[in-house]
Order: structure tokens, then C-alpha cells, then sequence
């Protein structure tokens, strides 16, 4: 079998004990496990000079990490300029936030082809590749004209939008041709496969995109699940609730994520089934992420004023409504937050899948499961339709679905959560890459 060559913006620490948790991360994880494979990216670090660097490379059991340095500019215009502050509120319909700058561009294009110099002499000539997500849209046809015959795939881990979006990009055109590179195409939906169609369409493209939903390790998640039950900070939790049912939201702070969407219909919902006052708590986990970006410093300061609003309106001397943290927790005691919780409330505006909506499913208890409230927008949402679907921009529908949830019968909870876990632990993450790769060395290399 030929090896298998990972390129992602970010490559993880291998040696770190803490990995990130994204769907990047973990299905990427699973593709290399147990078989030759050379894992190429940023390191994550900034340097002034970067002349003269070559790949730093670190062996962990079968995989070699490839890692190379980022200027200060570089870091600024390629990853929190063009890819995060324009391609991502681009992606996820965001047309409105957006700043477009030619030397944004030419950075990132430069940084494109900064990866495929120092990759292409760490290929063999029978590598398969894959290239991941939107900072890497260029990297194949950079590749291509280095020379490389190899089989290239593609896989886009955020929405794609449709043409009437896209065409905002000035260069939007270029880039769909440059997708053309590529040997196969994946992305996560039907409706992301219908949207890039008709982008290549328009523009004259013969080339089509498949969809592979993403999965978790539901196995693993729920193995931890179970022993993070008994460890202090979920005991801790578990005890400062008094009985209280536990509503549960865990989200990288992101506007495509809707949580001043999710606490105004919390509020909401508070205010419409008093019943409910003191006898709940929403338990709001949000990593702060790209601090630097404009956008989301005003998220989080419209995040603090929202639940410092509704703690002050509705809460009284022994019982605040919300719970609202900014900084990360283990993966293995969310996973054990997610087991003790009676509701997940996941309401993103739009998400390429949505994995922790997948993760509340794998961590609950089969005699006594919670219920998951899940936004029709999210990526996962078709694959779950025994969630409670719901709007994330009608208040007045989360409120309803929260009712709904912390009011239904046991049987109710049981049912819906039999067919959902089926359909988390049917696609899982080393299904998503067996399936991505199968069909990639099917292909017939470009000429």
C-alpha cells in the first residue's frame, strides 16, 4: 500500500498529551493510525527569518510530523487575514464581515507555495495525498506544477457556498479552477456538493465534489465518558446542580456558532415556561479562539453583557440560569460533562458538521439518555433527524425545544437516542477516511 501524506494548516504536537479535539484532528488521527504516513503542515510557531528553514520532522510510531515556521506577516495575512477574517465568514454566508485586500492574497498564495517546496522533496513517487480544508485551496495545482503525478485529494471541513456567495471573492473564479487539481474532492454534505457543482458549473468546470460526513470515535468518547464520572470537576458539577436538570453547550467562541442566538432563546424560554425557573441550569462552555480578529472580541464582549442580562433578570440569591465559561476543558471531563447533562443545546447558524452534537449522543447513559436539541442549519443535522430540530435564529423555537426536552417521558428519550446512536456509531471518523481514501486510489491520477 502506498503511503498515505497528510497536509493541514495545523499539525498537532504529537507529543503533546492534550490533542486538539477538532473533526480535523480526530479523523485525520484515525487515517494514519497503524500505517506509514508523513503528517505535513505549520507548527504553529512565527519566526523573523524563515530563508533558510527546512522541515523540522519528528517520528511517533508509524507517522513522521513534517512542521515548518510562519513569519509575523505571514501569520497575519495568510492565516488571520485571508483565511480566517475573509474564506471562513465567507463560507459560512457571512458576506458582511468580510475585508478583501490584494496583498491578503498574494500572501496566501505565497505560503500555498511555500508548503509545496518544502513538501515535494519529502514525497515518493506512489504517496497518496491529502490535503485538508480551506487555508489549502491552491496547494494542489501549486503541486502540480512542481511535477507531482500523485493522486491528490481534497477534503473542505466547513460549508461551501453557493455561486450568489462565492462571487463576493474577488478571486473566486481562480480558486475553483485551481480545485481542478485535484484527483477527488470531498466535503461534508449534499447541499456543500450541490453548491461547489454549481460554482464549477458556472464557471465553465469539468470537475464535481463528493460528500463523506465526518464522524467521531464514538467508542472511545463514550469510554471516556463513563470514567470521567467519577472525576472531581464532574462530581463537583454534578453536586453544585442540587437536582437542577443540566442544559449543556460546548462551542469554540465563533459567530457561525449562534450563541447569542441560543442565550436570547433561552431567555426566552425561561420567561414563556416559568415552571422551569431555579429548576435548570445552562452550562455555556466557549474556548476563546483568534483573539486577535475584531469580529470576535465584539462576540465575546456581546456573550458577557448577554449572560451577565439574563443571570441579573431572572436568577436570584441561590441559582444563576447561566453558567458561561471562556476557558477550555479536558476533552475526557467534557466527555464526562456531556454524560451528567439532561440537554445539549446545539444551535450553529451554519457548521461544516457539527461533531459535538455527535459526542453528546456517544457519551450518554443507554438506560437514562438526555435529549439533543440540534440547529437544521448544522452539517449534522440530516444525518439526525431524531434530534429536536430547530431554527437557531427563532428564540421562540429553542424555547418550545427546550420544553419539549426537559419535558419528555423517558421512553421518548430512549427511542430517539437508539436511532441516533445508530447513525453516530455507523459513521464514524475511520469510516469517513477508509471511505475518502478507497475512492481517492480508485481514481485515475491527472495526466
Amino acid at each position: 500500500m502506498s503511503r498515505l501524506v497528510v497536509v493541514s494548516n495545523r499539525v498537532p504536537s504529537p507529543r503533546e498529551r492534550t490533542q486538539p479535539a477538532g473533526g480535523l484532528t480526530v479523523g485525520v488521527r484515525d487515517a494514519v493510525r497503524g500505517t506509514e504516513s508523513l503528517w505535513f503542515g505549520w507548527s504553529g510557531q512565527q519566526r523573523a527569518d524563515i530563508a533558510k528553514q527546512k522541515p523540522d520532522l519528528d517520528r511517533v510510531d508509524s507517522v513522521t510530523y513534517a512542521t515548518i515556521d510562519l513569519t509575523h506577516e505571514q501569520y497575519e495575512r495568510f492565516y488571520e487575514n485571508f483565511a480566517n477574517g475573509l474564506l471562513w465568514p465567507l463560507c459560512h454566508y457571512r458576506i458582511g464581515i468580510i475585508e478583501f485586500s490584494r496583498e491578503d492574497l498574494q500572501v496566501y498564495r505565497e505560503v500555498n507555495d511555500m508548503f509545496a517546496d518544502h513538501l515535494v522533496p519529502l514525497l515518493r513517487e506512489d504517496d497518496t495525498i491529502w490535503i485538508h480544508d480551506y487555508h489549502l485551496f491552491p496547494l494542489g495545482e501549486a503541486l502540480r506544477k512542481r511535477g507531482v503525478k500523485a493522486k491528490i485529494g481534497f477534503f473542505l471541513h466547513i460549508p461551501f457556498p453557493p455561486w450568489s456567495v462565492m462571487r463576493v471573492l474577488p478571486c473566486a473564479a481562480q480558486l475553483l479552477h485551481e480545485l481542478t487539481a485535484y484527483d477527488l474532492i470531498g466535503v461534508q454534505t449534499e447541499e456543500d456538493v450541490r453548491n461547489l457543482d454549481g460554482c464549477f458549473e458556472i464557471c465553465g468546470l469539468n470537475k464535481r465534489a463528493y460528500h463523506f460526513p465526518i464522524g467521531i470515535d464514538p467508542a472511545e468518547f463514550a469510554e471516556q465518558a463513563v470514567q470521567s464520572v467519577m472525576a472531581p470537576e464532574v462530581k463537583r458539577l454534578k453536586d453544585s446542580l442540587r437536582g437542577r436538570k443540566l442544559i449543556i453547550g460546548v462551542d469554540r467562541l465563533d459567530y457561525s456558532k449562534g450563541i447569542p442566538e441560543r442565550f436570547h432563546g433561552y431567555e426566552v424560554f425561561l420567561n414563556r415556561y416559568p415552571e422551569h425557573k431555579g429548576e435548570v441550569v445552562l452550562l455555556q462552555v466557549t474556548p476563546v479562539s483568534r483573539a486577535g480578529v475584531g469580529s470576535y472580541q465584539e462576540l465575546r464582549r456581546e456573550l458577557d453583557e448577554l449572560a451577565g442580562h439574563i443571570n441579573a433578570m431572572h436568577g436570584n440569591f441561590d441559582w444563576s440560569p447561566i453558567r458561561y465559561l471562556t476557558q477550555s476543558a479536558p476533552r475526557h471531563i467534557l466527555a464526562g460533562f456531556h454524560r451528567i447533562a439532561d440537554v445539549a443545546l446545539v444551535t450553529p447558524l451554519r457548521d461544516g458538521m457539527n461533531l459535538v452534537a455527535k459526542e453528546f449522543i456517544a457519551a450518554q447513559d443507554e438506560h437514562d439518555p438526555g435529549a439533543l436539541i440540534l440547529s437544521y442549519l448544522a452539517g449534522a443535522a440530516p444525518e439526525m433527524p431524531e434530534a429536536l430540530l430547530v431554527n437557531p435564529y427563532d428564540a421562540e423555537d429553542i424555547a418550545d425545544a427546550l420544553h419539549e426536552a426537559l419535558s419528555m417521558t423517558p421512553k421518548e428519550r430512549k427511542r430517539r437516542w437508539r436511532v441516533l446512536h445508530d447513525d453516530v456509531t455507523r459513521n464514524t471518523a475511520s469510516n469517513w477516511s477508509e471511505t475518502f481514501l478507497d475512492m481517492l486510489r480508485d481514481t485515475q491520477p491527472q495526466a
